[in-house]
């Protein structure tokens, strides 16, 4: 039941409309205008930045404030006292776990992380030298074709079942398309291995040595998964929401995430803090570089910092600047030429006054893209990454609309073409 109303008086129409006005927990008002369309109206949102699309409990963000909760739980606690796993629980399912429910869903995800065999063949098909996303985009649909069994999307067991699935089978995928673009056998999860340790060993890791995955490294990845496990109605996540909105299958679903994602608007933001990097090249041309971000007629802008979203600063970034110091102590780079330009840029950006008034901190990609380097993921592996750790966040949105009143989408359009004519002749 509405809260409110708010009314609309258009030019051409008579009578001045009424519209609801929803509160939601916390957040902006928003206005119900379903029944514009009885009038002959349609809103007009390019990018859809005004417009509430659906109703969610999942996440919330005030981009002004600097806050982002999942399920109420600020994401700085979650990245303090939470891991990964817990946190796909709590999207999923909306609480967080007991012990043993933690056990459980921890046992069901690792039961899940190896693929069908004949997957690997799939990847022949692939050129060596193709975009980690392109194949990501392809065998991640494809895993419809191996997985009968879970996709009734109106059976909520079956739904759950993808989930885990696709949970699970996500980085075993991501290190299988790593793998193949280097000419190295696939490496089998190892079931005694945490998620993250697991993704690194199949990552690096090869059949004639397999070495311990230091815990430090381990701990970085599943932060790094953690801090990008969901984050609202953004592009991907519309997608995904729109795609099953069709009654397309769960795996299709999050491909058409996968793609939407591989966007460099969207999920390209750490792999283009690196490319700036290697094109600042070296600690001398810094203060050019520097002055070139703060010339408005120059088009070169600092990757990194700011964030169109967060106005003031991203609540991830702390706790990733932490586990960046973490990761460059233990692998002792912080001589690394390119690490030293980066730390000498956040340096700046936190004390220069230009950068501080306009709220451009180092974000979360900034300091992702910098540990990825350290770790030895190549930028290419970037957004693979990303798409990986978004997974739990791109299914829980799935799941929470298929299993409520949802309806297919149909955004409307301000047509500006012909209007009728007669073929000429």
């Amino acid at each position: 039941m509405a809260d409110k109303k708010a009314t609309l008086k258009v030019d051409g129409v008579e009578e001045t409309l009424e519209l609801p006005v929803y509160e939601g927990t916390v957040g902006p008002d928003v206005v119900d205008v379903r029944s514009l369309t009885g009038k002959g109206l349609f809103t007009y949102d390019p990018g859809f930045v005004s417009t509430a699309a659906t109703e969610s409990a999942i996440t919330y963000i005030d981009g002004a404030a600097g806050v982002l909760l999942h399920r109420g739980y600020p994401i700085d606690q979650l990245a303090e006292k939470s891991d990964y796993l817990e946190t796909c629980y709590l999207l999923l399912h909306g609480e967080l776990p007991d012990a043993a429910q933690k056990e459980t869903f921890v046992s069901t995800i690792k039961n899940h992380t190896m693929v069908h065999e004949q997957l690997s063949h799939f990847f022949n098909g692939f050129r060596r030298d193709a975009h980690p996303m392109a194949v990501m985009c392809g065998v991640v649909g494809a895993l419809s074709a191996f997985y009968h069994d879970s996709l009734d999307i109106h059976d909520e067991h079956s739904r759950m079942v993808s989930a885990h699935r696709l949970i699970a089978k996500m980085p075993t995928l991501a290190a299988m398309v790593y793998k193949y673009s280097i000419g190295q056998p696939f490496m089998y999860p190892q079931n005694d291995l945490g998620y993250a340790e697991n993704f690194l060993h199949m990552m690096f890791n090869t059949p004639c040595e397999e070495k311990k995955i230091s815990p430090v490294l381990a701990k970085a990845m599943d932060r790094i998964f953690l801090l990008h496990a969901d984050h609202e109605q953004n592009a991907s996540t519309s997608t995904v929401r729109l795609a099953g909105s069709t009654g397309a299958n769960p795996f299709a679903c999050i491909a058409s995430g996968i793609a939407a994602l591989w966007g460099p608007a969207h999920g390209g933001a750490n792999e283009a803090v690196l490319n700036m990097l290697n094109e600042i090249g070296d600690e001398s041309n810094i203060d050019k570089f520097i002055a070139k971000a703060k010339d408005k007629e120059d088009p070169f802008r600092l990757m990194g910092f700011g964030h169109r979203v967060y106005k003031n600063f991203d609540p991830r970034a702390k706790v990733m600047k932490q586990t960046c110091d973490e990761v460059l102590a233990e692998l002792g780079m912080e001589d690394d030429p390119l690490l030293k330009i980066a730390m000498k840029l956040e340096k700046i950006a936190t004390e220069d006054e230009y950068f501080v008034k306009r709220g451009l901190y180092p974000n979360v990609d900034f300091y992702s893209g910098i540990i990825l380097k350290a770790i030895g993921i190549p930028t290419e592996m970037f957004t693979v990454i990303f798409a990986t750790g978004r997974t739990p966040g791109w299914i829980a949105h799935w799941n929470e609309m298929i299993s409520g009143n949802y309806r297919i989408g149909r955004p409307r359009q301000l047509y500006t073409g012909y209007a009728k004519r007669d073929y000429p002749g």
